[in-house]
């Protein structure tokens, strides 16, 4: 029987309620033989994990998750086997994560403005060292009984079109696309069942993406097969993982159980080859 590889999850590094350790100690705990931790805009999480994955016998492959828009849709491209050193993309990492703290700014400012009492100085506790998000702002807000919920909050106050919503900074999936190429590495649709008419889907392969993530929870199984279908069609890529974020975002049970082969990473390295 082939290994088992889960090529999406998070940590503290971004939105993830695990440190780099323990999602990688459960990551041995549930079988999985290859695995990618891709934080959003950050590589914070990789060194550790390399030497915990050769510590634990768990092959690690380098990844990230980049944010782009593409007309009204919210895109999120997924990066693997590339240089986290390299000076371009760090560069650009470092940019991002500081438009993020100002998005959190201006979103804290608004939910002050509706007289909820909500410090900046909360959200970033929560953050701590990672790449700071609307996860950390609501549960900044449940911390201190300003929500019922993590849920509400999003719902109330800061989803999209809510009163405190803030457009987050994006850049274009050809950008992102090319940040990672630059890099060394292979760019691949993440949970294109989320929200992607086929139409986005072309073009997303018209712009240079190398592979669709064929395998999420977010996906049927029809869904899965249907990405299959047109991965092979354009001759891309397949991927897939759990997108574990430690049960934040009600995932306890998907850890384990949305996987991919080595036999497909394997092919990802000869593509890159």
């Amino acid at each position: 029987m082939g290994g088992k590889a889960d090529l999406h999850m998070h940590t503290i590094h971004s939105d993830g309620v695990l440190t780099t350790r323990e999602l990688m100690e459960r990551a041995k705990n549930v079988g999985l033989t290859t695995i990618s931790i891709t934080d959003h805009d950050n590589t914070g999480a990789l060194d550790e994990a390399f030497r915990l994955g050769a510590e634990l016998g768990i092959d690690v492959i380098t990844g990230l998750e980049l944010s782009a828009a593409l007309d009204e849709y919210d895109i999120h491209i997924l990066g693997y086997l590339f240089d986290h050193t390299h000076p371009g993309l760090q560069e650009y990492l470092a940019l991002y994560r500081q438009e993020r703290l100002k998005r959190a700014e201006r979103i804290v400012e608004k939910l002050n403005e509706l007289n909820i009492p909500l410090k900046l100085e909360t959200v970033l506790e929560h953050a701590g060292a990672g790449s700071v998000g609307r996860p950390h702002i609501a549960n900044a807000l449940l911390e201190k009984g300003l929500t019922g919920t993590y849920h509400e909050a999003f719902f109330k106050y800061i989803g999209y079109g809510k009163p405190a919503y803030e457009k987050k900074y994006q850049v274009s999936p050809r950008e992102a696309i090319e940040l990672i190429a630059t890099a060394g590495g292979v760019s691949i649709i993440a949970h294109p069942g989320n929200m992607l008419e086929e139409r986005v889907m072309v073009s997303l392969i018209k712009q240079g993406v190398d592979g669709i993530e064929v395998v999420h929870p977010s996906h049927t199984p029809e869904r899965t097969v249907y990405y299959r279908g047109i991965a092979n069609e354009y001759f891309l890529l397949t991927s897939g993982g759990s997108d574990f974020h430690g049960g934040r975002k009600n995932d306890h049970d998907v850890f384990g159980k949305y996987f991919i082969s080595d036999e497909e990473v394997a092919v990802m390295r000869r593509r890159l080859s």
